[in-house]
């Protein structure tokens, strides 16, 4: 694979908006996390006027409040609140004087409101039939999803605004660019493949959800590989596979997806119960206990 392609495939998604509001629309859609940036202050010469706004997101930034120093500045502080993750309002005084690298002699007072920054993460190997299936149904929650393989044609011509498409020769390389508590739902129709994935993973303890699509002894399999490779327990318990609700049967991929979004639905209302801990049989790790299902891959 070129280095080219290796770019484009985790290029981030441009926006369409061209102004603050468009931006705070955009960013709802996508469940992305934003911070609006407004002035609501000035005393002397300055380069924008009180109500000027802006949105930065992780990646870009939409509108102005004025340019220069006194912008690069707010940019840089509206993504330090968002890497915390949390929702919060803060206000901030600007002298544009020679610190700032501005000589316009006023000041400024701008307020940072960080907005929808509790959107999980979920990143979803395999453009098959359960996945096609599951995207639909997993796009209408507060997630953001990238949806990774290496088969372009195999993705929907149009997808919601808060799923990325990820075409990707080696889909495991993309474990190691996920964000932290990222969870992964893996439905490729490789076992092969499903296995670097989630060695991958299991390599990384930011990632405390991997679900793997497969039977019994498809798990068990990959529990022994796992364990002669020096995985401990504590790894182990992020593994959950098969992955889905036990108590909704049924092979068919819709089945399967409803089952699937069904321990996602589960998870994102117990984000605080930790892999093992939970009283629930579909929140528990594969070392636990495995229930075989013949759907062991997804085409």
């Amino acid at each position: 694979m070129t280095l080219t392609a290796a770019k484009s495939s985790r290029a981030p998604q441009s926006f369409r908006a061209t102004n603050w509001y468009e931006g705070i629309a955009e960013c709802q859609a996508r469940n992305e996390g934003y911070v609006l940036v407004t002035v609501v202050g000035t005393a002397g010469s300055t380069p924008r006027e009180p109500g000027s706004k802006m949105v930065v997101t992780a990646s870009q930034s939409i509108d102005t409040i004025g340019g220069g120093h006194l912008e690069f500045d707010a940019i840089a502080r509206a993504r330090e609140y968002l890497a915390k993750g949390e929702a919060c309002t803060e206000l901030h005084s600007y002298p544009l004087s020679s610190s700032l690298g501005q000589c316009c002699g006023g000041a400024v007072k701008v307020l940072f409101d960080v907005c929808n920054v509790h959107q999980q993460h979920i990143a979803i190997f395999g453009a098959g039939h359960v996945a096609k299936a599951l995207v639909p149904i997993l796009a209408q929650l507060p997630v953001r999803i990238s949806w990774i393989d290496s088969r372009e044609e195999l993705f929907p011509s149009s997808l919601p605004a808060n799923v990325h498409k990820v075409v990707e020769e080696a889909p495991e390389s993309e474990v190691r660019h996920l964000d932290e508590n990222s969870w992964l739902i893996i439905l490729t129709h490789d076992h092969q493949l499903d296995y670097r994935i989630t060695e991958q993973a299991l390599k990384q303890p930011s990632l405390p959800f991997v679900g793997l699509i497969g039977s019994d002894t498809k798990a068990k399999r990959f529990i022994t590989k796992l364990t002669q490779r020096g995985f401990d327990d504590n790894a182990l318990a992020r593994l959950f596979t098969p992955i889905g609700n036990r108590d909704i049967p049924g092979k068919q991929p819709i089945e399967v997806a409803v089952s699937i979004s069904a321990q996602i639905i589960e998870r994102l209302h117990e984000k605080e119960v930790t892999a093992g801990n939970s009283s629930k049989d579909c929140e528990k790790p594969a070392t636990a206990f495995h229930k075989e299902k013949d759907t062991t891959s997804d085409t």
